[in-house]
């Protein structure tokens, strides 16, 4: 046999007869009817043209088309038995291949080929037959023999390019398509080949030579062909284009990644990365987000980004950026890798690293992007001469002139900034459908920067709240060496109830404050705000601490009833009803420690050998609940020791601070903290505190000072007017022992007035003391219960002037009751009157 016999003998195998092609809709109605179809089953096409299928159909098999055609749409297609009837209403077994016949663009459609399975010769019919069936296919069909080379083609397969159905014949997938993994499609067609199981609705993303730029999707479904005696032929396959299918789930998976990665805090820089991230490497290969300074700081974009002269620039800050591989003139250690890479500071940018936050861009005034800024409509150029476009973002090495999109960051009607999207021009360039899914995807990471924007608008109002509320910085004094930890549980404004406070007192004391008031966020910390100043104003009356709870006890309760009656019925008020606060004074002079607590842990005092125990101090109720009067506690510290006041949100049991398990975990911290009080103080709140506390943490450490006795003097006075001048000329020669011979004559004068006020108005014993601390402190003690009262005296008058006097010459004075009478102080700065 020569070689043309056994090339048309290879042809005739796969010859068709009794081949009945006909279109169904996607609802299986018959829509084109073909006479071959009218051959098969007797009905013409009048009468089989807008019949369902199942009418075509013996009664067994009728009941399985919405089956058949529910796996024809998630499968692509089908092959099967089925039982079919003739008009004369004899049953025909046919085999049944069903096929996509979808047109891009038009309606969706199946195609049917029926074979009779009955004694027909099958494949006895000749090659022109089946090319008239498949030939004018809208899907491309090929047909390949056992060595998976074309045997076959239609003319809708050359559509995806590669030649002709003539120059195909003896050629591989590889030789005809490079673009594609052929060695994947080829896998699929020797499993086919081997198991008989056709593959249906196999995927294939590459690019054909039709389209070398574009990336397109095609849906593949083999069969494999059998001789009469079922032996292999080849394989015959289908191929459907679903690029639009495939770039609407490429679009689609772009945006859900936006979904999900924008937006998850609320720093706008952060925001702005996550949207270059979201776009980079699906959408683009180098994305930049621009936005303007006063954006990143919060306010509102100002007016004066628009430009009128075209020699006139916009600073911007690039806020987020990422790029696809290494960019062009980066050394090889930077921003490879995909990664972020080095800022990008485009043509005309100027970034020396001067100034804080992202890096500074310069545009011209009339490059795209200032353009899109002022005009707030988006830009697209298909391909860009990276020399001639100095604004341009530096490309990924290697790249092709790309092409672009500006898109305006946009939200609620004001704009924000530019988000510039680049292509490399090995890709296919933007078009339409790619504006409108970067539109998409701008706006919804503007809403994102806008919120953030607010948000850090807020936060720094939020933060000016604070700094007014808490003490800046503690006082500078003698009597102790202090540090203060603070941890809101609002991380978002890091604003709480929880404060501490450090205030001097007269006598060279001071008091040290701890408290919290319930909940967390600006209200409570304007509710502790009004507190905290309570307790210093309170401060000032210089009340042991149990009064000064008593006190703001009271307070407290009229804060609620006042606010109940301005929040108005609808309105939830600021609450400050179950505050607890402790208040600790401490006097350098002699040691001793007073301390109060209502509702409030105990303080811990670590000793200077370090040793941590916990004042047994009463506990009152919480501040404006009402119950019993508050009890008070003193103790001796020795120098060196360190008082620690905390508010319960240390500990992690919150309500359960008491519990001794909880004590020891506080003990093991203070006992495992050394060092400076400062890096004591966070030592102990990095140890027991989450980086996210379930509450406010306020903690304040105190370590003690005692003044030397040098520092200090006192005398027993007699209550007789002989003693005033004796206790001038005493006064007088402490302070040349102190090198202070320049506040001699106005401390004689204050000693002259106080110690004449005490034996003409007090009772029982008097004490002279002086204390030179950070001021002079002159303090007259005696057994009386009256307090004196500063008053101006008429011109008349022979007396009443000695206060007067004394409030003249001194920074300030004051009266301190105690248990065994009071004290009338005065200080005086250590340079003098007028110091």
């Amino acid at each position: 046999m020569g070689a043309h016999d056994e090339d048309d003998v290879a042809r005739r195998r796969f010859d068709v007869a009794d081949t009945a092609p006909l279109l169904l809709d996607t609802r299986g109605v018959v829509t084109s009817w073909t006479r071959d179809a009218e051959r098969l089953l007797g009905y013409p096409a009048s009468e089989a043209v807008g019949e369902d299928m199942s009418r075509l159909l013996a009664h067994g098999d009728a009941g399985r088309v919405p089956d058949v055609l529910e796996r024809c749409r998630r499968e692509g297609g089908w092959a099967g038995l089925l039982s079919a009837l003739r008009r004369d209403g004899r049953p025909v077994p046919v085999m049944a291949r069903i096929t996509s016949a979808h047109e891009p663009g038009g309606r969706a459609r199946w195609l049917v080929m029926l074979n009779e399975m009955g004694d027909a010769h099958g494949w006895s019919m000749s090659r022109s037959v089946l090319e008239q069936m498949v030939g004018g296919a809208p899907v491309g069909i090929a047909i390949v023999d056992t060595d998976l080379r074309y045997v076959w083609s239609n003319e809708a397969l050359s559509a995806f390019g590669g030649g002709p159905p003539e120059l195909r014949l003896g050629l591989r997938m590889a030789d005809v398509q490079p673009g594609l993994d052929s060695e994947a499609i080829e896998a699929r067609m020797r499993q086919v080949l081997e198991s008989g199981e056709p593959v249906v609705g196999y995927e294939q993303v590459g690019h054909v030579r039709a389209a070398p730029h574009r990336e397109t999707a095609h849906m593949l479904s083999f069969t494999r062909l059998e001789d009469d005696h079922g032996r292999p032929m080849g394989v015959y396959y289908t191929v459907v284009d679903i690029t639009d299918r495939h770039r609407a789930r490429q679009r689609l998976a772009v945006l859900d990644s936006a979904s999900r990665r924008i937006g998850s805090s609320l720093d706008i820089g952060r925001t702005a990365q996550e949207l270059a991230d979201a776009a980079v490497p699906g959408f683009a290969d180098v994305v930049a987000v621009d936005l303007p300074e006063r954006v990143l700081r919060g306010a509102e974009p100002a007016s004066a980004t628009t430009t009128d002269e075209p020699g006139d620039h916009v600073r911007l800050r690039r806020a987020g950026h990422r790029t696809t591989g290494a960019l062009e003139d980066d050394d090889p250690g930077g921003g490879a890798g995909g990664g972020t890479g080095l800022p990008d500071l485009g043509g005309d940018a100027s970034g020396d690293g001067e100034e804080e936050g992202p890096p500074v861009v310069v545009y011209r005034g009339d490059s795209p992007p200032v353009r899109c800024l002022v005009g707030g409509r988006p830009w697209r150029a298909d391909r860009l001469d990276p020399a001639a476009e100095d604004w341009l973002p530096r490309l990924p090495a290697g790249s092709e002139p790309p092409s672009a999109l500006i898109v305006p960051v946009r939200a609620r009607g004001t704009i924000l900034g530019v988000t510039t999207f680049l292509r490399d021009g090995r890709r296919e360039p933007f078009d339409e459908d790619d504006l409108v899914l970067a539109e998409d995807l701008v706006s919804r990471a503007a809403v994102c920067v806008d919120n953030a924007r607010r948000y850090t608008r807020e936060r720094d109002a939020a933060l000016v709240l604070q700094r007014s509320l808490l003490p800046r910085r503690l006082p500078e004094q003698d009597a102790v060496e202090v540090s203060a930890c603070y941890r809101p549980a609002d991380e978002l404004t890091g604003l709480g109830g929880d404060w501490y406070d450090l205030i001097p007192l007269s006598g060279a004391r001071v008091a040290l404050v701890v408290g919290e008031v319930p909940g967390h966020g600006i209200d409570a910390a304007a509710a502790m705000g009004r507190v905290r100043t309570a307790v210093r104003t309170l401060a000032a009356l210089d009340l042991r601490p149990e009064e000064i709870l008593a006190h703001l006890d009271d307070q407290v309760a009229r804060m609620d009833q006042e606010e109940d009656v301005t929040a108005g019925p609808r309105t939830e008020g600021v609450r400050a009803a179950g505050s607890a606060c402790v208040y600790v004074v401490y006097d350098p002079v002699d040691g001793r420690c007073v301390m109060a607590a209502a509702g409030h842990p105990a303080p811990a005092v670590v000793a200077p050998d370090g040793a941590v125990t916990f004042v047994d101090l009463p506990q009152g109720p919480p501040l404006g609940a009402g119950g019993p009067p508050f009890e008070s506690t003193e103790v001796i510290l020795p120098e060196g020791a360190t008082l620690a006041l905390h508010t319960d949100g240390l500990l992690a049991r919150g309500e359960q601070w008491a519990l001794d398990s909880d004590r020891e975990r506080l003990r093991r911290a203070l006992e495992r903290s050394a060092g400076a009080l400062d890096l004591r103080c966070r030592t102990v709140i990095d140890a027991l505190v989450p980086a996210r506390p379930h509450d406010d943490v306020a903690l304040l450490m105190a370590r003690t000072r005692r003044l030397s006795p040098d520092r200090v003097a006192d005398w027993e006075l007699p209550a007789e007017p002989s003693a005033v001048a004796e206790a001038r000329k005493t006064a007088s020669r402490r302070l040349a022992q102190w090198g202070l011979e320049d506040l001699s004559f106005t401390t004689e004068l204050v000693v002259s007035e106080l110690v004449t006020n005490a034996i003409r108005h007090g009772s029982g014993p008097i004490r002279l003391r002086l204390i030179r601390e950070r001021t002079l402190v002159c303090e007259v003690f005696d057994g009386g219960a009256t307090a004196p009262h500063l008053r101006h005296p008429r011109a008349t008058d022979e007396g009443g002037r000695g206060l007067l006097l004394v409030s003249q010459v001194s920074r300030r004075w004051g009266t301190r009751f105690l248990p065994e009478g009071k004290v009338i102080w005065a200080e005086q700065s250590l340079t003098g009157p007028d110091g």
